[in-house]
């Protein structure tokens, strides 16, 4: 008993020294913002003006790293084409939302889980990423999509059909990023359309997903970047500007008629600032990127691809 006990805290070790901090230098604000218009899904915002991602942008590693610089690394001939992509969908904003467009964090958030994943799994992963639409032919090659600020969600009829589609043929979407009681309200009206006799629930602690990695026991709050570095003084970790109960994070998802997941909500929490701002700080990488975002983004990732 002894020794396995040693076992166990050498295994817990290492996993935190692999997942010590890379260190990149310093950098700028990532993608996110106000930007975009209803059925318009190709603009976005930085912090120094308007950015066009034209539809010739196939992928994140194609655009210039907007926080601290992202990892580089190959996979072994001829397996490239063979592994996890971690897609992201390029989909329209809803007029008279307030928040950010599907773009948000990116590229570097993409990137830096990617590689977090095939560094801390034995899963091996894309270091490109991909963006993608859901009316495109090859959405169906891709197990799993991520969706960001679905507060600001806009779906065409079109892509309603084909998002059902995919999800009751084996597919899962993850939303993530957005606060309050009006951003849920406009997420779940678009869930309904695409899933209208599927429930929504919150998905328990005790559920498989918590413990296929890293073991999870609550659902921390991960803030954005500015809001998590100055939580070091005022304990503030959630929005203050949105309405409703911002304070408590949700995880709700969809199942279908075996259990299997078809769509999760990470409501009240920024995981993708956790995965993309990583380099910046010590304070906000140990205590939100270490601690929260990047455990729940690959449990989230080896559960749906095992299951």
């Amino acid at each position: 008993m002894k020794r396995i006990a040693r076992i166990i805290a050498l295994f817990l070790v290492l996993s935190a020294l692999v997942l010590a901090q890379r260190r990149f230098g310093g950098g700028r604000g990532g993608f996110g913002g106000r930007g975009g218009s209803e059925g318009t899904d190709d603009v976005t915002w930085t912090e120094g003006g308007r950015v066009m991602i034209g539809p010739e942008v196939r992928t994140p590693r194609e655009l210039d790293s907007h926080s601290t610089g992202t990892p580089i690394w190959m996979n072994p001939r001829p397996f490239e084409k063979d592994v996890f992509t971690f897609v992201r969908v390029r989909r329209g904003r809803a007029s008279g939302t307030s928040g950010g467009n599907w773009a948000t964090d990116t590229p570097d958030s993409d990137l830096n889980l990617s590689y977090r994943l095939q560094q801390m799994t034995s899963m091996r992963t894309s270091p490109d990423g991909r963006f993608i639409r859901l009316t495109d032919e090859d959405l169906s090659e891709h197990p799993f999509i991520y969706m960001v600020e679905p507060g600001t969600l806009s779906l065409t009829e079109l892509e309603i059909l084909a998002l059902r589609k995919y999800l009751l043929n084996g597919g899962f979407l993850m939303l993530d990023d957005f606060w309050g009681d009006s951003e849920w309200t406009n997420a779940e009206a678009v869930l309904k359309r695409v899933l209208p006799d599927r429930s929504i629930t919150e998905l328990s602690l005790d559920h498989p997903l918590y413990h296929c990695v890293f073991e999870i026991k609550t659902k921390g709050q991960v803030p954005n970047y500015r809001q998590g570095i100055r939580s070091q003084y005022d304990g503030v970790t959630w929005e203050e500007y949105h309405d409703g109960d911002v304070r408590t994070v949700h995880h709700r998802v969809i199942t279908d008629d075996k259990g299997r997941l078809m769509v999760m909500a990470t409501h009240n929490t920024d995981n993708g600032d956790g995965w993309e701002r990583e380099g910046e700080s010590n304070y906000y990488f140990h205590n939100f990127s270490e601690k929260i975002s990047y455990p729940l983004g690959i449990n989230i990732i080896f559960y749906t691809m095992t299951h």
